[in-house]
């Protein structure tokens, strides 16, 4: 395969996924799996709880395994032969508290096996439009264990505005607040999947790297399916693997997740096309403009 640059691609590296299944529908784990092999990826997937589907949906039956089992499936994986072929590893929901410590010490086994390995943590935990009319949308215990147990191993954390602020216990009003609180995470990269843009009837996403901030915007799209965040955030892994810089692979990773729910809300669906609408995944033609962004300096 060849980059649109011309040279070639390097092999995708295998890649675990720790979140949770659906049966129906394209939300988290099954949609991102999907996504991560159509562009090459081997995926492993460790499920944290099943559902029938996003509970956006209505009600259903959650089924989470004992945590015990859960702990002895992770520790299994964690002695893994095979385990220095993952080039990453990315997390989501949590289906209890309890999950954090096995999951973390399965985070720590991977990068023991390859030292360049990246953890990309997605704090799942809350967002400002939940059906309670904003906050926090799992037990508070399970939020304090993903702030706790998992966002200070991640080299990448990509929370919505809402988690940004639940997490850091910052105002996250303004784009340069985002920021901030981005950079007291202590990650070296933090994708803020909401920060307020600078256009109007637009959505951005934000980036606090190494090399400083980079903003990609987009026109916003009236109710969108669910699962976009976890979509992001898997490709935005991805295209960090395959060596792109931080502002390529953000703008890579925006334009298909813009490009396929435009799409999907297109053609009247409720979740995300990932079968009929592939190729956004794999190569989007949507247009994402990126910029800069000036960080406050701190006072002496």
């Amino acid at each position: 395969m060849m980059q649109q640059s011309g040279r070639p691609e390097a092999p995708k590296t295998p890649l675990l996924v720790v979140t949770s299944q659906v049966v129906r529908g394209g939300i988290s784990g099954r949609g991102l799996t999907f996504a991560l092999e159509r562009i090459g990826h081997a995926a492993w997937f460790l499920p944290t709880i099943l559902l029938p589907w996003h509970p956006g949906h209505g009600k259903g039956t959650r089924i989470v395994a004992a945590s015990e089992d859960f702990a002895a499936l992770a520790g299994d994986l964690a002695t893994s032969e095979k385990l220095a072929e993952l080039g990453g590893v990315m997390t989501g929901y949590l289906g209890n508290a309890e999950q954090a410590a096995p999951i973390a010490e399965l985070v720590k086994a991977v990068k023991k096996a390859n030292p360049d390995a990246l953890y990309l943590c997605d704090p799942v935990i809350g967002d400002h439009h939940s059906a309670s009319g904003g906050g926090l949308y799992v037990p508070k215990a399970t939020a304090e264990a993903i702030r706790d147990e998992l966002v200070p191993l991640a080299d990448i954390v990509t929370p919505n505005s809402f988690e940004l602020g639940w997490l850091t216990q910052r105002d996250v009003e303004t784009e340069l607040q985002n920021l901030s609180a981005a950079r007291s995470l202590g990650a070296a990269r933090v994708l803020i999947t909401s920060s307020p843009a600078l256009r109007r009837n637009s959505i951005a996403n934000l980036l606090a790297g190494a090399r400083g901030a980079v903003a990609a915007e987009h026109a916003a799209i009236d109710n969108p399916p669910h699962g976009t965040g976890d979509l992001i955030a898997g490709l935005f892994l991805s295209n960090v693997l395959a060596g792109f810089d931080d502002e390529e692979a953000l703008k890579r990773a925006s334009a298909s997740v813009f490009e396929l729910v435009a799409r999907s809300v297109k053609k009247g669906a409720d979740e995300l096309l990932f079968a009929e609408e592939q190729q956004s995944v794999v190569r989007a033609m949507a247009l994402v403009t990126s910029r800069r962004v000036v960080e406050a300096r701190s006072r002496v």
